[in-house]
């Protein structure tokens, strides 16, 4: 599906929940999802990321029936609209299973397939690439941050594997965000490039992200300039996919970013 050694993809993301910390509400209607889905797809998009229940801090958590009747109109649509990868942001089993039943390509699971280990089985059945993202209950680390980021990583990992999954399918996502303070977020992004020893590809998500917030003090729709900064660094540290809210300046500056440093250009 993706050839990581060619170029950086761009994960677009789509929520279509009333509470997102950055876009909740804006795109709750299905024809106001599938337009946007098309925007970012004509904006250089190489996948859609599909998001039923909020993920920000203090988020509700929904049930699954509701989770599921959000995304699976829209999934279909998609697939029926669009022609690249879709994914769903989902850590529940059943949601998963609903939305690979009805044509999504990707999983993404925030919680590694380690807070529902149901996920991995569902997933492996399918043997659909998935995403693999650090995370924990609180900011509490006893030793180094990114050694044990790691060793939650390669767990993750195999739990994958076990259960089927291809490791070819694998990518892993540090988190940042999730059970990080500022300091310990900007620690993962200054040591991102640690991460390249399990040997998978990695996705970097911080598009909007209060750690930028709270840098540079501006709202989550004033944070585009600082996204593009952290998306910058996350390739020169060996970043693979992007997962942004802004599309067009991220795949400017990924196209840039990939023209140094592969020493080619591509169109």
């Amino acid at each position: 599906m993706f050839d990581f050694e060619d170029k950086t993809y761009i994960m677009g993301i789509l929520n279509i929940t009333p509470d997102s910390f950055s876009d909740g509400g804006d795109f709750f209607s299905n024809d106001q999802a599938i337009l946007h889905a098309k925007e970012m797809v004509e904006l250089g998009a190489d996948i859609i990321d599909v998001g039923g229940e909020s993920t920000r801090p203090g988020y509700e958590v929904i049930s699954d029936e509701a989770e599921i009747n959000r995304v699976i109109p829209i999934i279909r649509a998609l697939k029926e609209n669009i022609n690249i990868p879709v994914s769903i942001d989902t850590y529940k089993p059943n949601v998963a299973q609903a939305a690979l039943e009805n044509g999504v390509d990707m999983i993404n699971d925030i919680w590694g397939f380690q807070k529902d280990k149901r996920m991995a089985s569902v997933v492996g059945k399918y043997n659909a690439p998935v995403i693999l993202m650090h995370n924990q209950e609180t900011t509490e680390y006893s030793g180094d941050i990114m050694e044990e980021l790691i060793s939650f990583l390669k767990i993750s990992v195999e739990i994958a594997m076990s259960n089927g999954v291809d490791r070819s399918n694998i990518i892993l996502d540090p988190g940042i965000g999730f059970g990080k303070t500022l300091e310990q977020n900007l620690r993962v992004m200054g040591r991102l490039e640690e991460l390249k020893v399990i040997g998978l590809p990695i996705l970097l998500g911080t598009s909007r992200k209060s750690m930028i917030g709270k840098i540079l003090d501006l709202p989550p729709k004033e944070r585009v300039d600082g996204t593009v900064a952290t998306s910058v660094i996350g390739i020169m540290k060996g970043t693979n996919i992007l997962r942004v809210h802004d599309v067009k300046e991220n795949v400017r500056a990924a196209k840039v970013a990939d023209a140094i440093l592969r020493g080619k250009f591509y169109g």
